[in-house]
């Protein structure tokens, strides 16, 4: 009897790479996502999350990949949650650097510390708003590197997806 799980035998090796870039794009992006909030303070605003959402679509779809056949098409369905996600950092982006008005007025959720009240929690919270970036490495915000890198990530998968097998 046959297993459910895609085998790496029928996938060329330019598919079985981009199987693995879509794993691991969104993978390093949340991370780092996650190491700026937790290590470096740096709190998410609204559009923040809309930017990890895609990406947590992306690592289950590309989990999917490795389990369930037909691997490609959950790799493909993983690269255009990324792309989502870069156009969404793009948009985010563009409202940090004024080229657009935002459509939110954005602000952290507040979250409970052990021990304090709820509204402590609420009035303590910081206000973090959209169209201020709170960091940049030579005038790129970080909703610009997840624009950067996601796109690029994306492109790399679908452009590994299209790759013939050679014979």
């Amino acid at each position: 009897m046959r297993s459910p799980v895609a085998s790496s035998g029928t996938l060329t090796p330019a598919a079985r790479l981009a199987r693995w870039l879509a794993l691991l794009v969104p993978g390093a992006l949340l991370a780092g996502a996650y190491i700026s909030e937790y290590g470096f303070g740096l709190y998410p605003c609204e559009m923040c999350w809309w930017q990890r959402y895609p990406h947590f679509a992306a690592l289950a779809l590309a989990g999917l990949a490795f389990i369930i056949p037909p691997a490609r098409f959950w790799t493909a369905l993983a690269a255009l949650a990324i792309l989502v996600s870069a156009a969404i950092g793009l948009f985010h982006a563009g409202v940090e650097y004024d080229w657009w008005q935002g459509i939110t007025s954005c602000a952290r959720i507040a979250t409970s510390d052990p021990g304090t009240s709820p509204l402590d929690a609420i009035m303590n919270t910081p206000m973090i708003t959209c169209d201020d970036p709170q960091w940049t490495l030579a005038g790129v915000s970080l909703a610009g590197f997840n624009f950067l890198f996601s796109a690029t990530g994306g492109m790399a998968v679908l452009a590994l997806l299209a790759r013939r097998r050679r014979t």
